[in-house]
């Protein structure tokens, strides 16, 4: 099972959107080296919604080549066609990822029947783990419990990215799921208190920036200390809410830019950070103790 601090890795790029091969290399090191437990390549932090099939692809083999079994490598390719979630998710096997992301199909908003035989078909046609991914304030598309609950019976859908942010919810799920399947927080601000009610990780936008910090949270979490799980995530309470001052991954781009670790680049129709927030995104960085270049 894959546990832990999973960073929702951003895709660098150059100023005309080329995706920055050999800063994609240095952020990599840069998470194996801060202590961050698995990544997810190409998710929707990672602009995945504006890269094209073969950027896509090699992504996500450039990842995979660069960790060479460090940790997983959770490969994102949802979609909101079956069709092409099934095409990404090949792809991604065949890269040599660890596991696959798949998003609800965004827009169309489907059925609970028709979530449940999306999600059937692609773990039918690609034999690789597969973690679901229910954010609704990102897809007009909510994936009910019980709909999760079925598809936990296929025996390669393998856990759920909770990105709800209501861990009564999440924690009245882990109750109903088999022990083999995990359930992670996709909400930062949220995340400590599902993995204290038995989530078993964090897919996080914040690890982007303090990953060191979100990895110790984690730990700390899965290992029960409440008190100290607790005392770490909060020195990096306000990166949680100013990392979404924009819509993500705007902010949070923005931020692992200052700490010097990429360019600025950033695909339209998202445009950099509006200035009106650098000043309290910067802020909450330096208060998190997060150097800025």
């Amino acid at each position: 099972m894959i546990i832990g601090s999973l960073v929702a890795l951003i895709t660098p790029m150059l100023d005309d959107g080329a995706v920055d091969k050999s800063k994609l290399d240095d952020l990599v090191e840069f998470h194996i080296a801060q202590g961050t437990h698995g990544i997810v390549a190409v998710g929707t932090t990672g602009e995945s919604a504006t890269l094209d099939y073969e950027e896509h692809a090699d992504v996500i083999r450039q990842v995979v080549q660069k960790v060479n079994g460090r940790v997983p490598v959770i490969a994102g390719t949802g979609a909101n066609s079956t069709h092409e979630a099934i095409d990404l998710t090949k792809r991604a096997k065949e890269a040599g990822a660890d596991a696959c992301l798949l998003v609800t199909p965004y827009y169309n908003k489907p059925t609970q029947n028709g979530l449940y035989l999306h999600f059937k078909a692609i773990a039918e046609a690609v034999d690789i783990p597969q973690i679901l991914y229910n954010v609704p304030g990102r897809t007009a598309c909510d994936m009910a419990n019980e709909t999760v609950v079925r598809l936990s019976s296929i025996k390669n859908i393998i856990g759920l990215k909770d990105a709800t942010g209501d861990v009564e919810r999440g924690r009245s799920l882990i109750r109903q799921l088999p022990d083999d399947f995990a359930v992670y927080s996709g909400d930062d601000a949220t995340a400590v208190d599902l993995m204290l009610a038995g989530a078993k990780g964090n897919i996080s936008v914040t690890a982007n920036v303090a990953p060191d910090k979100v990895s110790q949270a984690a730990d700390y979490a899965l290992a029960h200390n409440a008190e100290m799980a607790h005392k770490t995530d909060a020195s990096i309470g306000s990166l949680h809410a100013n990392l979404f001052l924009e819509s993500n991954p705007i902010p949070v781009k923005w931020a692992v830019h200052k700490m010097g670790l990429c360019g600025a680049g950033i695909r339209l129709p998202l445009t950099p950070l509006s200035d009106e927030y650098r000043a309290q995104l910067e802020e909450s960085m330096l208060i998190s103790g997060i150097s800025i270049k």
